[in-house]
């Protein structure tokens, strides 16, 4: 559904918050278009740079037990160099690192163990001024000193809320300055859940879509090596490997390429609705290659790009084994030829090169974007990076498998939930048809908390999208799963219907739901921290504020009522900026 709302701002109010933009943020270059941008990607030759593997920081140490013990780390945010091509220029980023020298992007993968706390010490080096435009008529947190504001959000990970990168913590360099919610630079992260992937980003109200197009992204795994030994899947730095793909735009001299102009600039200056880059990013290189031997890899993908979905596919007849969906296992392998991944979503596969006829096969993408009506791909984003095989047998055995079961977690019913609630979401559209914001359930992000479930509960959201795009639905702290799809039939009566009165009961939704029923993919029944909500449907999501594990929930071994609380997102981040967000406040 597309709302359309009059949007009305005095142009002095306007012009003040641009020159406020303007004065922590770097000139703008000449105008380019989409044209140039495409053949500026197009420029760059694919598979030339071999793929990187990220540093590592281990979330522990180790007694002269062996035992681990809880460790505590200092990351920093730099403004460094990067090169993401080998024949491109040096590109101005925003990087994680333990120091300016050892800052990478994406940033260092950390290695936590199950039930061994982590504390990081985040520090913000950045600069005065941001080094992409932003939107300063979005709710954006905006310094008075000048300053890039930053937080840390673990996402997918279970946490005190103090440690959870609330989007109002914000900080600038030195804590000159920090947000109405910010109470402490060191985050404790207890890693209490299953051993499972994660990935931590910034979180800063408004800008979470220009801090991540920088730089600001990493991986973070927490391992379970009793579980690890008892599944045997590949192991080790050589044969288990992320891969963190975005897509981004580049100028001519190698800068990153950030909107200037909204779509509907007389309201929004800067904002757009969605940023899709022409070139794919993986672990920081465009188009990367990778030299593999004839064995099992284990590959933790994470999508973390601002926008765009990817629909993976293996040239040359190889599949995937999928073993993991987000932060969970499965019950059991699934083979697919194809894997469909939102903003945010993490697949955990097993690529068996093995069964390779071929001596290469290319890692593809044939996603529509936006999701799931927008453009085809082309034919630079239809492709992701590229595994070369050594034709010879490995002269090390693959003694790794993929066993036939596991891990089993407590089922999801919709049996015995405690609440049902109603999540809506609009987009809202001028007078133009040019969208304007986003919002769920018709509230602001500021507009007092609504969704405030008991801590240990479970509940049912019923997800309503009257939108037209897939969004990704990513709640903070809870554990969730899409149970089904349904849809929404005479689409036009509800919707009306729900723009006058924003009540889905009293728009009698239950006659509406009622059409076509989309099953959750196999390769997703388990618990994630991010579900797609289908446009035009009713998605069914059990949603679980508590500890999912072996079949037992189990109380969160910290408060988790205390302030500011939690949020829950779509995870576009530029739907989430602009301001598809809301409050979370668990109950004790």
């Amino acid at each position: 559904m597309k709302m359309i709302m009059k949007m009305e701002k005095s142009s002095w109010a306007v012009l003040l918050l641009i020159m406020v933009s303007c004065s922590i943020s770097m000139a703008q270059p000449s105008p380019v278009t989409e044209a140039t941008l495409h053949e500026i990607a197009a420029s760059l030759q694919m598979y030339v740079d071999e793929l990187p593997e990220m540093p590592k920081l281990f979330g522990y140490t180790t007694n002269k037990y062996g035992s681990p013990n809880p460790a505590k780390l200092t990351i920093g945010m730099y403004q460094i160099k990067w090169k993401f091509h080998r024949d491109f220029p040096a590109t101005t980023v925003f990087a994680y690192g333990t120091s300016a020298a050892t800052a990478t992007v994406p940033g260092p993968t950390i290695e936590a163990i199950k039930g061994v706390p982590t504390s990081v010490t985040w520090q913000n080096f950045l600069p005065q001024s941001h080094i992409l435009p932003w939107d300063p008529t979005v709710p954006t947190a905006i310094p008075k000193h000048g300053g890039v504001p930053t937080v840390v959000h673990l996402h997918g990970g279970v946490h005190p809320p103090t440690s959870d990168g609330h989007a109002l913590a914000w900080f600038t360099a030195g804590f000159r300055e920090t947000g109405p919610t910010w109470s402490q630079p060191t985050y404790t992260y207890p890693n209490v859940q299953h051993s499972g992937n994660l990935w931590y980003h910034d979180h800063a109200v408004g800008l979470t879509r220009v801090n991540l197009l920088a730089g600001l992204i990493a991986a973070y795994v927490i391992r379970d090596p009793y579980l690890d030994a008892k599944l045997n899947l590949p192991m080790g730095p050589e044969f288990d490997r992320h891969l963190m793909i975005v897509d981004r735009s580049f100028y001519k001299d190698g800068s990153l390429y950030m909107n200037y102009t909204g779509i509907n600039p007389t309201i929004h200056p800067q904002w757009q609705p969605e940023y899709f880059g022409d070139a794919v990013i993986v672990n920081g290189k465009a188009w990367p290659y990778l030299d593999v031997k004839r064995r099992k890899y284990r590959f933790r993908i994470i999508n973390a790009a601002n926008a765009r979905y990817f629909r993976f596919s293996l040239s040359n007849g190889l599949s995937f084994i999928q073993v993991g969906s987000d932060a969970s296992y499965l019950p059991y392998p699934i083979s697919t030829p194809t894997i469909l991944l939102a903003p945010s979503e993490i697949a955990d596969v097993i690529i068996d090169f093995s069964k390779a006829s071929a001596k290469e096969s290319v890692l593809t993408n044939d996603a529509p974007y936006p999701y799931p009506t927008g453009n085809s791909v082309d034919e630079l984003n239809s492709k992701i990076m590229k595994f070369i095989i050594n034709p010879k047998s490995p002269t090390t055995p693959d003694t790794s498998r993929v066993p036939p079961n596991l891990v089993e977690y407590q089922t999801a019913s919709t049996a015995g939930a405690a609440v049902t609630r109603y999540i809506v979401m609009y987009e809202y559209q001028s007078q133009t048809g040019a969208p304007t914001h986003l919002y769920i359930n018709g509230k602001r992000f500021e507009d007092p908390v609504t969704e405030t479930p008991k801590s240990g509960s479970t509940e049912v959201w019923e997800v309503i999208n009257l939108t037209g795009d897939n969004h990704p639905l990513h709640v903070h702290l809870g554990t969730i799963q899409a149970i089904k799809a349904q849809e929404l039939v005479d689409l036009s009566t509800f919707s009306a219907c729900m723009s006058v009165k924003n009540d889905a009961i009293a728009c009698n939704v239950s006659k509406h739901a009622t059409g076509k029923v989309i099953n959750t993919p196999e390769n997703e029944k388990t618990w994630k921290n991010t579900v797609k909500i289908e446009p035009g449907y009713q998605t069914t999501v059990v949603v679980k504020f508590n500890l999912v594990d072996n079949d037992k929930a189990k109380a969160y071994p910290f408060d988790a009522s205390e302030e500011p609380g939690y949020v829950y997102h779509c995870h576009i981040l530029d739907h989430e900026d602009n301001a598809m967000i809301r409050p979370l406040k668990l109950l004790p």
